[in-house]
C-alpha cells in the first residue's frame, strides 16, 4: 500500500497567472491551451513515459474493471426482470396491463430522485465506503424479490432497488472523469459500457439456464434468476471495498495500489489538464450554483433521447423477439444475447476514433445514423432476419453512443462540484428516458412496433440536431477563447471538444 506521508504537496503550486487586469477592467486572458499538454507530453524522457504507461495500466485494471463489474450489476436488474418477463413471472404476480411498465416506472422515478445525494456521497464519504455499501444492498434487494408474491410487493421492491442503485451510473462516470484527462476518457468508458453489455448478455444466457430449473425446490425459473444474481451482486459488494479505487488525491488510502511517485504523477496529468484535482468544501450552494448552466440540460436531453432507446430495447428485446418475430420463450431469452456481445466491438472502434483524434460529435453523429438505419430495419423490413439484423445495429449504435455521450459532457465541464452535478443532472435525465422508454413498446401494436420505432427515430434526429447546435457554440466559443476574448469554465487554457 502506498505511504499516506508526502513530502511535497501533491496538488502541483499553480504557474504565474496568465490572467491580468487591464487598464480598462476587462480580463485580459492570455492565449493558452491545454494542447500544450500535447507538447509537454513530447518532451517527456523515456524514464517518464514509462511511468505515465504504467499509471494508465495501474488505473485501468483497478478502476475500470471493478466500474465495468458494479454498472454491469445495476444493468443487470434489466436483464433479469426482462428474461423473467416470457416466463410464469408475468402471471405469478398479476402483473397484467400496465403492471409491469408501473414497476420499471417506480423504479425509474425512485432512482431519479436520489441520484444527486447519492453522488455527492460518493466524494463525501469515499467511493471505498460509497459503492460496497450501495451495491450490497441491491444485491439483497435483488435476492428478496425472488420471494414476492404479489404485484404490489414487487412494485414496493423495486422502490428501494431504484433508491440503492441510484448511485451507481453517476457516481462511476464522475469518478472515472475525475482520473482521466479529456482525451483519454470516451475509450474508458468504452471500456465500463463493454464490460456491462458482455455481462448483461451472458445473464442472458445464465438466465435461459436458471430457467430450466423452474420447480426444482418448490421454486419457478424466475425466482432462480432473482436469487442466484442478488447473491452474486452481494459477494462483488463486499469485495468492491478492497478493489475500488479513492479519487486520485487519496489514492494513497486505496488497497495496495499507487506509489507516492505514481500519485504524484496522476494528480499532475489531471492538474495539467483541467486544474480541477482538488473540490472545494462542500456547501449546497457550491453544488447547485452550476444549476444555471444551461449546456448542462442540453446534455441531458440528449443522454434523454438515448434512454429512450435503451430502455426499450433492454426490457422489451425478449418480447419483441418472442410476439414481434415468433421466436418461442427460451430462444428470445437466448438471442437477446448476441447483439450485445456485438456492441462491443463498434463501441471499441468508435471510442478509440474519438480519442486518437480528440473528437466527439462526428462520433455521435454517425452513431445515431446506424442507430436510424437500425430501426428502420426493425420496424419496416420484410423478414425476420433483416429485422434481427436492424437489432444489431441498433444495438451496438445506443451503446457506443452511451460511452461518446459519457466523454462529451465530461470533457466539457471542470470543477469537482460541476461534475458531480452534471453527472448526477444527465443521469437523472437518462432515467427519464428510462421511464417514457419503458412505454413506447405496447403489446397491443406487435409485431412491427410502430410507435417504439418512430420515437426511436424521431429521438436521434433530435440528438443529430443537439449536437450541431453544441457543435456551433462550442466552435465560436473557442474562437473567442484563443483570442484572449473569454476565460471558459473558470479555466485557464481550457477548451470545448466537439
Amino acid at each position: 500500500m502506498a505511504d499516506d506521508s508526502h513530502s511535497e504537496p501533491l496538488v502541483p503550486s499553480p504557474s504565474p497567472s496568465r490572467i491580468k487586469g487591464s487598464a480598462n477592467g476587462h480580463t485580459d486572458v492570455r492565449n493558452c491551451s491545454i494542447d500544450e499538454d500535447d507538447d509537454r507530453r513530447e518532451d517527456l524522457t523515456e524514464d517518464e513515459k514509462i511511468l505515465e504507461r504504467r499509471l494508465r495500466l495501474k488505473v485501468d485494471l483497478r478502476l475500470c474493471t471493478i466500474a465495468a463489474v458494479l454498472c454491469s450489476l445495476n444493468l443487470l436488474d434489466s436483464g433479469v426482470i426482462s428474461s423473467a418477463s416470457v416466463t410464469s413471472m408475468i402471471t405469478d404476480l398479476d402483473l397484467t396491463g400496465n403492471r409491469y411498465s408501473i414497476s420499471i416506472f417506480i423504479f425509474t422515478i425512485a432512482s431519479i430522485a436520489f441520484q444527486l445525494p447519492s453522488t455527492i456521497a460518493v466524494r463525501t464519504f469515499g467511493p471505498r465506503i460509497w459503492f460496497p455499501i450501495i451495491t450490497s444492498s441491491f444485491g439483497l434487494i435483488t435476492m428478496c424479490t425472488a420471494f414476492v408474491t404479489t404485484w404490489k410487493q414487487m412494485i414496493a421492491l423495486r422502490v428501494l432497488l431504484g433508491i440503492s442503485m441510484s448511485g451507481i451510473y453517476p457516481g462511476l462516470s464522475y469518478l472515472i472523469s475525475t482520473w482521466y484527462p479529456r482525451k483519454e476518457q470516451q475509450v474508458r468508458f468504452a471500456f465500463l459500457q463493454s464490460g456491462q453489455v458482455i455481462i448483461l448478455a451472458t445473464g442472458s444466457i445464465v438466465n435461459f439456464g436458471l430457467n430450466k430449473l423452474n420447480g426444482r425446490g418448490g421454486l419457478k425459473g424466475w425466482q432462480y434468476m432473482f436469487l442466484v444474481q442478488g447473491l452474486i451482486t452481494c459477494l462483488f459488494g463486499l469485495s468492491t471495498y478492497w478493489w475500488i479505487v479513492e479519487f486520485p488525491e487519496n489514492a494513497h488510502k486505496s488497497f495496495y495500489f499507487l506509489t507516492p511517485e505514481e500519485q504524484k504523477l496522476a494528480v499532475s496529468r489531471i492538474q495539467r489538464d483541467r486544474k480541477d484535482v482538488e473540490a472545494e468544501p462542500f456547501t449546497l450552494k457550491a453544488v447547485l450554483r452550476h444549476a444555471g448552466d444551461i449546456k448542462i440540460y442540453g446534455f441531458a436531453l440528449l443522454f434523454f433521447a438515448l434512454n429512450l432507446v435503451s430502455t426499450s430495447l433492454s426490457y422489451f428485446l425478449p418480447i419483441i423477439l418472442r410476439n414481434g418475430m415468433g421466436f418461442s420463450s427460451d430462444k428470445a431469452i437466448l438471442l437477446s444475447a448476441p447483439p450485445y456481445y456485438y456492441a462491443v466491438i463498434p463501441v471499441l472502434l468508435s471510442s478509440l476514433i474519438g480519442d486518437r483524434y480528440n473528437t466527439r460529435g462526428p462520433i455521435i453523429a454517425f452513431n445515431s445514423l446506424c442507430l436510424i438505419l437500425g430501426f428502420c430495419l426493425l420496424g419496416f423490413a420484410g423478414n425476420t432476419t433483416a429485422r434481427y439484423t436492424g437489432v444489431y445495429l441498433a444495438t451496438g449504435a445506443y451503446v457506443s453512443n452511451w460511452a461518446a455521450l459519457s466523454a462529451y459532457q465530461a470533457n466539457n465541464v471542470a470543477g469537482q462540484w460541476k461534475r458531480a452535478f452534471t453527472a448526477a443532472t444527465v443521469t437523472a435525465f437518462n432515467g427519464a428516458g428510462g421511464i417514457a422508454g419503458s412505454y413506447i413498446v405496447r403489446q397491443k401494436e406487435a409485431p412491427r412496433y410502430a410507435t417504439a420505432v418512430w420515437i426511436s427515430i424521431g429521438s436521434h434526429l433530435v440528438i443529430l440536431g443537439l449536437v450541431g447546435l453544441f457543435t456551433i457554440g462550442f466552435w465560436v466559443a473557442n474562437r473567442r477563447q484563443r483570442a484572449g476574448k473569454v476565460l471558459l469554465e473558470g479555466r485557464e487554457g481550457f477548451r470545448y471538444t466537439y
